[in-house]
């Protein structure tokens, strides 16, 4: 032991070793996040020429703009639907199964596999089972519901639709931490509740949820992530923002202005509006939480 601390009590080694960290840091994180924000402040022409210092009139401009504040509430309400709907679907599912008492891995392989499509087959795939006039699933939830789906045309429908399969798309990641973290619980704790007469669901919500909340708060934090930024194939293969901009969400938003009408200074002040606001809810929800977070026992 006194040898290891002697090979790395040198602060030459330690940034050594932390060098190619920080380069690659740089170079794809620090660099660009850098360039973006002095690319805001500028009007910019085709392949993002800059041509004069515009200060912050881009985020005015954003700040003033009826769209803008369309697709800044629906992306707020879409994230919110999808992170907790996600959490909560997620949490149901892998306690049962956590529950199960035979073939619990085949039933665990068969949650989590939508998690391993990638996006845009997933998109693809969605579009043909829920298409309003072909579609196998949309065929038998009209014969069984009052509903006439037509999300093509109807924008809450395809917002909703939208939400739905985001949270399909993302339970599978969520599954597996939380049955991860559900494993992690001493078994002498689940015989003496029952023992106790504890039923399944006041397990799961007075027992269970308290002792996993710290997966809890990291499951939030990266569903929020995956809300605002990673839902841009759905977005773009399945109502390409319409209809009438209901699912034109900020990330896809920010795609259009940068490479379909070449506005460059606006999308770049969009992404930094999008990453200090994305940011800021990260850290509200780990202050709020993290105060009912259990670390240990």
């Amino acid at each position: 032991m006194a040898s290891q601390r002697k090979l790395y009590d040198s602060r030459l080694q330690a940034a050594l070793l932390l060098l190619p960290t920080f380069v690659v840091l740089t170079a794809f994180l620090y660099y660009p996040g850098l360039a973006t924000f002095r690319l805001s402040l500028y009007e910019t022409l085709f392949l993002g020429q800059q041509t004069a210092w515009n200060g912050l009139g881009n985020f005015v401009a954003l700040a003033t703009s009826p769209a803008y504040r369309n697709s800044f509430v629906l992306s707020v309400v879409f994230a919110a639907v999808v992170v907790l709907g996600t959490l909560l679907v997620s949490l149901l599912i892998g306690y049962l199964l956590f529950d199960v008492g035979t073939r619990s891995s085949l039933y665990l392989v068969a949650a989590i596999w939508p998690y391993a499509l990638p996006p845009a087959v997933a998109a693809i795939l969605l579009s043909f089972l829920l298409h309003p006039n072909l579609g196998i699933v949309t065929h038998y939830l009209e014969l069984v519901t009052p509903w006439t789906l037509d999300w093509f045309n109807d924008g809450p429908q395809a917002l909703a639709v939208l939400a739905i399969i985001a949270v399909w798309k993302q339970l599978g990641y969520n599954i597996i931490f939380v049955v991860a973290a559900l494993n992690n619980i001493p078994q002498t704790l689940t015989e003496n509740a029952r023992l106790d007469g504890v039923g399944r669901l006041r397990m799961l919500w007075r027992v269970y949820v308290p002792l996993i909340s710290p997966t809890l708060l990291f499951l939030v934090v990266m569903n929020t992530i995956y809300a605002f930024f990673s839902t841009f194939p759905l977005v773009d293969l399945l109502t390409s923002g319409g209809p009438s901009g209901w699912t034109n969400l900020l990330i896809f938003k920010l795609y259009r202005d940068a490479f379909e009408f070449s506005n460059l200074g606006s999308a770049s002040a969009q992404s930094v509006v999008l990453f200090v606001l994305v940011a800021v809810l990260m850290y509200v929800q780990i202050r709020v939480t993290d105060g009912y977070a259990q670390y240990g026992a």
